[in-house]
């Protein structure tokens, strides 16, 4: 009966997955699963086309605007979602958690502090978003991904206790980040991990990682403008619902904060009855092996090392020395400074070897050289374009002759496209490149890149927008005669570089336009080369005489994952 229920759910997936209707989810030849075994045969790829039927489609939308209008009803339904899995909000008190939340680096400052943890013997787990190349990412243990075969394990306990309590809830199933959060607390519970880093998806406050009532210690990374119609549209606002991962008499740290932000975090933390610490600077720390380097690049990484380091250290003070019930009879403050301290050689271990993929990220294919960063506000696309432009320069000094320079970008949701692409001129580019978030033109049997919250159409609109944006921005920045807009195509170097731009219908043919047969990852023979017009064939001039090609790829998280998945095949297994 077991193998009936799973094939049903998974016939059903694909035909959502072909068509997008509702009406293809989940058809009525389900069976009760409440002994069902599990077995080898329950694919991971099976287990993801199930799950994508949860992302959030038409017919949910009034469901999800109610909740919105309501924000209080997003944590109660939450709450009823666990329950009906098998867990409950007292069990994962059983979990060890360091709660995160932030508009910028939280998922860097989670990386670093699993990395020290980790370092030190502890068995860690993991819980971010979004994923790059597989969804498992987002879930790991010890830094790993969890493994596909485990991963599928969980998945159809999870969602087989969700299913067939389902009609007597109403017909309600978690949406997508909702069942990946339980299938996480699930996965750690299971995996017996000493702690547990659980990084926020939108916000804080309303957020479904939200639900945990006793953290060890909270931190909140650099807070910015982003998510604007559901946390507000000022940096109060935001602060406001960040802060809301503050509990009783637990610790938090944060960064330095824009004074409108901090302000309104201290008083979240008196309200509530923490302490609130603000970070020293990275340089303040002692150690005995000189200046400090972290695994992930840029000078922006700085505080969120800061922060990982406190976050680490505190939740080892309560670990070995104190319990964490003296730690929860504190009284709140409002903000202090926090005391640096000297690192232990495991401390420095554990941040020169973070790594956090698709964020200031190089990878050198030969002559091709590949700067990812999924910076998708407008303060992580200023930090982006500092690195960017050491980092080039860096290479470009010990180039052997001329380099292009080449920016692939796709940005989505409700994000200021324009306002991130002005910020990307200075930066001197020989091509604008824009794709949607799709990562093959031709139907991909890989679901965990798919997406049925907007449709190809509307990507391809805001390609065609952020093109015409690029040249609007070029315009003003170097005076082009509408003419010279129009045709695009002159190649010429620093100083006086004119940008040619061009739109490609997803990622895989963006990157093998861009090369041009000199990576040999894009040459594999599971890489069809994708045809080109000639018009188009011959823009790229410049690119086949250049000794060298620095591209860029930002705006976007997910459009770094697709990009990631083709010149990175280690992601992909």
């Amino acid at each position: 009966m077991w193998r009936v229920w799973r094939r049903s759910c998974v016939l059903s997936a694909r035909l959502r997955n072909q068509d997008r209707t509702h009406e293809a989810r989940l058809s009525s030849r389900s069976s009760s699963t409440k002994a069902a075994p599990y077995t080898s045969r329950m694919e991971y790829q099976d287990a993801v086309c199930t799950l994508n039927t949860l992302q959030t489609n038409a017919s949910a939308l009034e469901h999800v605007r109610q909740e919105r209008s309501h924000p209080e009803l997003q944590l109660q339904a939450m709450v009823g979602f666990l329950e009906r899995s098998g867990l409950t909000v007292d069990k994962l008190d059983h979990l060890n958690i360091i709660h995160v939340t932030g508009t910028k680096g939280k998922g860097s400052t989670c990386a670093f502090t699993e990395r020290i943890l980790r370092s030190y013997g502890f068995r860690t787990g993991f819980y971010s978003s979004p994923h790059l190349v597989q969804v498992r990412e987002r879930i790991r243990i010890n830094g790993q991904p969890i493994g596909k075969e485990l991963f599928a394990k969980y998945f159809w306990q999870v969602y087989g206790r969700l299913y067939e309590t389902k009609e007597v809830n109403g017909g309600t199933m978690p949406a997508y980040f909702r069942f990946l959060t339980i299938l996480a607390f699930h996965a750690f519970l299971q995996e017996k991990v000493d702690l547990a880093i659980i990084e926020v998806g939108i916000g804080g406050a309303y957020d479904c990682t939200n639900i945990i009532r006793r953290p060890w210690v909270c931190g909140i990374s650099s807070l910015g403008i982003d998510h604007t119609q559901i946390l507000g549209d000022t940096i109060e606002k935001i602060a406001w619902q960040k802060g809301g991962i503050f509990k009783t008499g637990v610790p938090a740290f944060t960064v330095k904060q824009p004074d409108d932000a901090m302000v309104v975090l201290k008083d979240r933390a008196k309200e509530i009855g923490c302490s609130l610490q603000m970070c020293p600077n990275l340089g303040d720390y002692d150690t005995d092996c000189g200046p400090l380097m972290l695994g992930l690049a840029g000078q922006h990484q700085q505080p969120n090392a800061s922060l990982a380091l406190q976050l680490s250290h505190t939740w080892m003070q309560q670990r070995f020395h104190q319990s964490k019930e003296s730690f929860q009879q504190q009284e709140g403050n409002s903000a202090c400074q926090a005391s640096s301290f000297k690192l232990s050689p495991v401390m420095v271990k554990g941040l020169t070897e973070t790594e956090w993929p698709g964020r200031n990220q190089t990878l050198k294919h030969g002559p091709v050289t590949y700067f990812l960063d999924g910076a998708h506000t407008m303060r992580s696309m200023l930090a982006c374009v500092q690195w960017f432009k050491e980092a080039a320069a860096q290479h470009e000094r010990t180039a052997s002759g001329p380099v292009a320079r080449v920016l692939l970008f796709n940005s989505t949701g409700e994000r200021d496209s324009a306002a991130m692409l002005k910020l990307l001129v200075p930066c001197q580019f020989d091509f604008a490149v824009f794709c949607p978030n799709i990562t093959e033109a031709i139907a991909s049997c890989n679901a965990d890149q798919q997406n049925f919250n907007v449709s190809v159409e509307n990507m391809l609109t805001r390609c065609l927008d952020n093109q015409s944006s690029w040249h609007m921005h070029k315009s003003s920045s170097q005076d082009l005669t509408s003419s010279q807009m129009l045709i695009g195509d002159s190649f010429g170097m620093v100083p006086d570089r004119k940008t040619a731009t061009l739109v490609f219908p997803c990622i895989l043919s963006s990157l093998q336009w861009i090369a041009q047969g000199k990576d040999s990852v894009l040459l594999e023979s599971d890489k069809a080369q994708l045809p080109v017009k000639p018009s188009v064939m011959a823009k790229a001039a410049l690119l086949r005489e250049t000794s060298g090609i620095h591209v860029l790829i930002t705006g976007s998280l997910h459009l770094v994952g697709g990009a990631l998945k083709h010149l990175d095949p280690v992601m992909s297994k």
